[in-house]
């Protein structure tokens, strides 16, 4: 009896599982979040206010240009009024995941510059851009769109607002001249021209009422 009582104890013994690894042999599974320092929290604000302020923000990716090229890159962007920024990829990535323009982060691969305007010069980006065969244009955001590099280029071919301006003006005009020169008509000239249009009609009615002759049998 005392030995099957054993066997009992036995078979219904706690046996906790072996350990795979030690305690503290692999870090916690919790990440920590790493604080921006002063450096990136001012140029964060600086990325801010550009976003706020310009209405093109080009992404251009630069294979390999010396300081010379850029230089005169510069030079010729600034008669545009386009100005070039530089930040680093990991702050660029940082701040836009948490902005409304987080869908531009995958175009910062490599190094990259932002080429940017308080106006969209879309025209003018891509013809300075062909005089420099070390910087390619990744896309762009402008007008609070994000476009592609052929985005960019279907958007330089639409015209300008400010023709876009004169052409409804000169239709309003041209609608407004038209109104204008039939109320200054004689208006003995209307008067004629409906009672040609009164007699046509009592014509076409008198016409209509009339009995058909019977065809010959």
């Amino acid at each position: 009896m005392h030995i099957l009582k054993q066997k009992l104890m036995a078979v219904t013994q706690y046996i906790p599982p072996a350990r795979v690894a030690p305690p503290g042999a692999y870090p916690p599974q919790t990440k920590k979040v790493q604080e921006d320092n002063a450096l990136t929290l001012i140029m964060k604000r600086d990325l801010k206010n550009m976003f706020q302020d310009c209405k093109m923000v080009a992404v251009v990716q630069d294979n390999a240009s010396n300081a010379e090229d850029m230089m005169v890159l510069k030079h010729r962007l600034h008669k545009h009024g386009i100005t070039v920024k530089f930040f680093p990829n990991q702050v660029m990535r940082s701040f836009l995941n948490d902005s409304v323009y987080c869908n531009m982060a995958p175009l910062f691969i490599g190094p990259t510059v932002l080429f940017v305007s308080k106006e969209p010069k879309a025209k003018e980006l891509l013809t300075t851009l062909k005089a420099s065969s070390q910087m390619t244009l990744m896309g762009a955001c402008i007008d609070n769109t994000l476009l592609s590099a052929q985005g960019v280029l279907s958007y330089s071919k639409l015209p300008s607002v400010t023709v876009v301006q004169g052409e409804l003006v000169s239709g309003l005009r041209m609608l407004t001249s038209c109104t204008a020169s039939m109320l200054q008509r004689h208006p003995a000239h209307l008067s004629a021209l409906l009672q040609q249009y009164v007699k046509q009609q009592s014509s076409a009615d008198s016409t209509e009422g009339a009995p058909k002759a019977e065809e010959a049998t």
